[in-house]
Order: C-alpha cells, then structure tokens, then sequence
C-alpha cells in the first residue's frame, strides 16, 4: 500500500527551502524524480547510500532484474524524495528522523537529464 508523508512533507517543506518533492511510486525512481526537475537537469543516485532491503534482494534473484528494471518498477524502500540545496541536505535528513522517517542523502542533481544509478 501507499504510504502517506502529508504531515512529514508539510513540516519539512515549512522548515527547509524545498525545489522539489517526489513520491516514489508506481513508476519507481526513474520516472518520479526526474518530474520534480527542469527537463535539462538529471540526478545520480548513489545505490548505497540507503539499505536495500531483502524484499528486493529477492525479487532480484527470482526475476533476474537488473538494477534499472527495479528502480524502474519499484521504489525500493524509498518512499519520498526530496531536492534541497546541498547544504541543507544532512539538516534535513536530521530533522526527518526527528519526525519518525527514516532519511537519506541519496545522490545529487546534475546538469545531464535522466536518473544514473551508480554505486562509489
């Protein structure tokens, strides 16, 4: 089922200078984010930088998807995206948690359209 961040994304958005929030849906990573962003704009995604949780370690081996028919199909445990400058990013990872959500910085917005998963 769908998670709700109504109450979460309000005091966030409230707290923090947002550019953009996406839900990660149907859809997943690939086609969300990239909604949130001028259409020249992209973001990089580093796939370790949150856990990928044994559901999708399973769904993996039995259907034998790469890693862009998964982030493309899945949210992977990610429910909600959202785009801060830089130097707002670990405040409010911070204040997320504070709020009862897990958070992550998860990569960076770059000047090349598109979702690239990468992993450093």
């Amino acid at each position: 089922p769908t998670r709700l961040y109504v109450k979460s994304a309000l005091a966030i958005a409230e707290k923090f200078d947002v550019h953009g929030i996406a839900h990660i849906t149907g859809g997943g990573f690939i086609e969300n984010i990239p909604r949130i962003l001028p259409k020249t704009m992209g973001v990089e995604i580093d796939l370790d930088s949150f856990p990928r949780l044994p559901v999708f370690e399973l769904l993996a081996a039995k259907s034998g998807l790469g890693d862009d028919k998964l982030y493309n199909t899945f949210n992977m445990g990610i429910g909600m995206v959202f785009a801060v400058s830089p130097e707002f990013a670990k405040e409010l990872c911070d204040y997320a948690v504070k709020l009862g959500e897990k958070a992550y910085i998860m990569g960076r917005v770059t000047d090349r359209a598109g979702v690239s998963l990468i992993r450093k």
